[in-house]
């Protein structure tokens, strides 16, 4: 499921996509609630499905496969736990020229759980590197 909606501000963007995740007992930490860690795991699954929903992965995967995270922020709100059927809901908020941001909300039913906010960079031989006008297109 998608929903698009441009805001004002050049490089805002807002464009929701959600993937769900059903929480598997390798997951869960010994008080029964998932491990911090695999929030990031989930955030990667919600990403590539959202990469694959806009295309990316057939007709950008050069920028995507030279992309970095360089920031990883996670607000824990509430746990989830084993057999929880997780709703993942990408929001890509910023592309710039090099760089661009998603924010993954993770929710069971109506709770939001997680936020996590991850900045990319593409970069080649270490040094940052224009994004495609093709990329950023499929994103923004």
């Amino acid at each position: 499921m998608s929903r698009q909606r441009r805001n004002q501000g050049q490089n805002t963007i807002s464009r929701h996509f959600t993937h769900q995740i059903r929480v598997r007992w390798g997951e869960v930490d010994a008080q029964g609630v998932v491990f911090n860690a695999n929030y990031l795991i989930y955030a990667d699954v919600a990403g590539t499905e959202y990469y694959r929903h806009l295309g990316i992965l057939a007709d950008a995967i050069e920028d995507l496969s030279q992309t970095y995270v360089v920031d990883a922020h996670l607000q824990f709100k509430s746990p989830a736990r084993y057999d929880d059927l997780l709703t993942c809901t990408v929001i890509p908020t910023r592309v710039g020229n090099s760089s661009f941001q998603l924010v993954i909300k993770i929710a069971r039913d109506d709770t939001e759980l997680t936020q996590i906010t991850l900045t990319y960079v593409r970069a080649i031989n270490g040094q940052s590197t224009r994004l495609s006008d093709a990329f950023r297109a499929l994103i923004s």
